[in-house]
């Protein structure tokens, strides 16, 4: 090729530049060509260059490559100039001008490459170039690099980087929390006579994330006129770290501070300010900051309406959240896809997953693109409601949608389907995410061991604790006491009491629930003195016992019949300040009660709700169960109607103590006078008094109680349970039930619950014992299940007649 060829290539085509020095167009008109023959790509175009810079030999290579924007046309140009070019050197400005051009491409490989050249040929970068690597290596999160590359530059005996470099590391620090490195870098730039309000205000806002917002309050105030000059950016700021840390009445009295000194607020320091006062829920002050915005003619903005609906949905209600909505939109302030998340994640708080579906609808028909924080509140919704189905296919549209799930989505989905016992299907979200290259944290695997060892499924558990070191998730405290909670529901206490020694010998602090799981074992195999040296080493370790854990010793205590260590334990519980719930009162009353010391058992029943504690059916059912054992059937009746007195339904346990005691007492019932009000004796003795066996006796009665307390759904329940345990109801039965549809209105429902298909004997029966619950229960006013049942005797009877004349009709005619 000529070489004529190089007086034939031109500059190409450029956007127009300011005016510049003779000098200075002469290099980029050089620059220019030098780009155009490296971009020829002809066979000779190391010659070409070679030529082109003998033509000028006062320009350097630095000199192009400063001027080259292309970066894989300088990295030519160098590798020309180190190789082949003896005309051209590359010499360390070269290196430095390369450096800045790889450091703008974000080419660290090369970078580090060519720094390792520079050290070996004893070369130092320029300033500028140490100032370009900083940047880059910051805004790229490098940090460890870029402190590097500014200790170097220091030693360099080079002067400080510029103060843009410095805020760009500052910033970089700040963001990875590395408050004490930056502080130090900063007291560096001033002492130089570097740093601007920039620098300043990033040290606050590092200061106010990590909670210390009067040190950045501080450093603000000492650097005042020294070239700092305050501003709103500041005091907002300083606004927004109080809020954070939750002293929102300092955040105010800054808010205040700032418009005395003449400050003039911003949207952004209201909106700042009323954040945390929603945080609070803290309406009348929002209102009047609201009403101080529209004075000063500043509009609401979408962050302000999404924390105000926020705060309404959980401070009042999911109406109040939309009733904000609707007024975002009528003042013309578009809602964008946080709004709509808001109000999908408080719908679903409340339960009103239609709502959120409805939201959810809005949201794909407004154009915006749902994203994990819009699917994952509806994906708990549905777990916690047990509809799974709806919640796997809810991830399915999600990852559909290009939003590809992340270990908290999945872990929603694995504890909702744990929740609803279903662990192998939880066990394939795990695979699942592994399969997508997400690992399931310490939680995730807490939650999964848990529902294995509540199945009995402890091997598949101690597997997965495995698997869980070997990808290197450390295992926490949780899954160490799930681990314990494991053993202990399999009787393998000895070796839940070693993963407590481990744990302390991996020096994890067990904690309160940690303490609670091996007292609970202890207590389960009877081991109290384990357990209260357990006690002991848990107030050492500065650890306050809860009522979990005294509520435990006491059931322990009180299973062994030993109810003054019981009590003694009892008493050093309210002497420590922990407070006996429900659960503990109801320990004692089973212990005192199965001792036959009822009297006891009494006191503490009535001292417990002396407290505002409420009985719930374990309290009752203990106190039933010890007077059935010690046979005062009137104490059993009269607790178990003011068990259905106080709207407290019974459990399955109580119905089965209730008639186990009154079989077993029943040959003293016919001899009882008491009072008419019990009328869980007065029927039991009656029927039974008629002959009617002892545990369909029991059964009725209950029933009877049941419907006489409006409690028709749980007598329905009971009579079909009764079924399944081989004891045919009568007619006494459907007597009972009918009085409980008079009851509650539901007298027209009688043909879908209750069968009449009884002879005489069995209705006049029922009659019978329906009239005598008109005495009781209506004061002798004739009921409509009365009357319902004589009508059903005159059919059977007027039936019964018709029959009889049509057989003699028949005899006749055969006659």
């Amino acid at each position: 090729m000529s070489r004529t060829l190089l007086s034939r290539i031109k500059p190409g085509t450029r956007q127009s530049r300011p005016p510049c020095p003779p000098a200075a167009r002469l290099l980029l008109q050089f620059a220019d060509v030098a780009s155009e023959i490296i971009r020829s790509e002809d066979p000779q175009w190391k010659e070409l260059l070679e030529d082109h810079f003998s033509q000028s030999p006062d320009i350097s290579v630095s000199d192009v490559l400063d001027r080259i924007r292309d970066d894989g046309l300088c990295l030519k140009l160098f590798n020309w100039a180190s190789h082949s070019s003896r005309v051209a050197r590359a010499d360390s400005p070269a290196y430095s001008s390369l450096l800045k051009i790889l450091a703008r491409s974000g080419k660290f490989t090369e970078i580090d490459l060519l720094l390792e050249t520079m050290v070996k040929d004893g070369m130092t970068p320029s300033r500028g170039a140490f100032d370009a690597l900083i940047i880059a290596f910051s805004y790229s999160g490098r940090i460890n690099k870029a402190l590097d590359l500014y200790s170097s530059g220091k030693k360099t005996s080079q002067p400080l980087p510029d103060t843009y470099t410095c805020n760009a590391l500052l910033d970089a620090l700040v963001k990875s929390r590395r408050i004490d490195t930056a502080l130090k870098a900063y007291e560096e730039m001033l002492k130089q006579g570097a740093g601007d309000n920039f620098s300043t205000c990033i040290l606050v806002k590092g200061l106010c994330k990590i909670g210390k917002v009067e040190e950045g309050q501080k450093l603000i105030e000492d650097r005042w006129g020294q070239g700092c000059i305050p501003n709103v950016v500041f005091y907002n700021t300083l606004i927004n770290g109080y809020c954070i840390k939750g002293a929102v009445s300092k955040a105010y009295d800054l808010f205040e501070s700032m418009k005395l000194k003449g400050f003039v607020p911003t949207v952004v320091s209201y909106g700042t300010i009323i954040n945390g006062f929603c945080k609070e829920g803290s309406f009348k002050v929002i209102d009047r900051l609201l009403d101080e915005m529209k004075s000063r003619g500043l509009d609401l903005n979408v962050y302000i309406y999404n924390n105000l609906i926020d705060a309404k949905c959980k401070h009042w209600s999911f109406a109040e959240g939309i009733e904000t909505f609707r007024r975002m939109v009528e003042s013309g302030c578009k809602p964008d896809i946080g709004t709509y998340n808001t109000l999908i994640s408080c719908s679903c708080r409340e339960g009103k997953l239609q709502e959120a579906d409805d939201i959810l609808k809005e949201v794909m028909k407004k154009g915006f693109k749902p994203n994990r924080l819009t699917y994952t509140p509806l994906l708990q919704g549905y777990c916690k409601k047990g509809e799974i189905v709806r919640a796997t296919n809810l991830l399915i549209e999600m990852i559909e949608k290009g939003n590809m799930p992340d270990v908290v989505t999945f872990g929603t989905l694995v504890h909702g389907l744990v929740s609803a016992g279903k662990v192998d299907e939880a066990l394939s979200v795990r695979n699942r995410m592994m399969e997508r290259g997400i690992r399931p944290d310490a939680a995730i695997y807490n939650v999964l061991m848990s529902g294995l060892c509540k199945k009995g499924r402890l091997q598949v558990a101690k597997e997965l604790l495995s698997e869980m070191i070997d990808h290197r998730v450390i295992p926490d405290e949780f899954v160490y006491v799930t681990m314990m909670d494991g053993f202990i529901r399999s009787g393998n206490f000895a070796d839940a009491e070693k993963v407590f020694y481990l744990m302390e010998a991996k020096a994890i602090k067990p904690g309160v629930v940690g303490f609670n799981t091996i007292i609970k074992g202890c207590c389960r195999c009877g081991l109290m003195g384990n357990a209260i040296s357990y006690l002991d080493k848990m107030i050492k370790d500065h650890l306050s016992p809860d009522e979990f854990t005294y509520t435990t010793i006491i059931d322990g205590y009180a299973k062994q019949n030993d109810m003054e260590q019981a009590i003694n334990i009892f008493n050093n519980m309210k002497e420590r300040k922990c407070n006996p719930n429900m659960v503990t009162y109801s320990a004692l009353i089973n212990g005192f009660s199965q001792k036959g010391n009822f009297d006891k058992a009494e006191d503490l029943f009535r001292e417990m709700q002396s407290h505002g504690l409420i009985p719930n059916a374990v309290t009752y059912t203990c106190l039933i169960k010890g007077f059935c054992r010690g046979g005062k059937l009137e104490k059993v009746a009269f607790f178990f109607e003011q068990m259905l007195l106080n709207n407290c339904t019974p459990t399955n346990l109580t119905y089965l103590v209730l008639i186990d005691g009154l079989m077993e007492n029943f040959p003293y019932i016919r001899e009882w006078q008491g009072d008419i009000k019990l009328i869980l004796l007065v029927m039991n003795k009656s029927m039974i008094m008629d002959g009617c066996e002892p545990r369909l006796a029991a059964y009725n009665s209950i029933i009877t109680c049941l419907c006489r307390h409006r409690m028709l759904e749980a007598a329905v329940k009971l009579r079909d349970d009764m079924v399944q345990r081989g004891c045919e109801p009568d007619s006494v039965t459907s007597a009972s039930l009918l009085h409980g549809l008079c009851l509650n209105g539901k007298f027209t429902e009688r043909s879908k619950l209750i069968s009449f298909n009884f002879d005489q004997q069995q209705l006049t029966k029922a009659l019978k014992y329906s009239r005598l619950l008109d005495q009781y229960l209506y004061r002798g006013i004739v009921s409509e299940a009365s009357v319902l049942l004589q009508d059903c005797i005159e059919e059977y009877k007027s039936g019964l007649e018709n029959t009889n004349q049509e057989i003699k009709s028949l005899e006749v005619s055969e006659l």
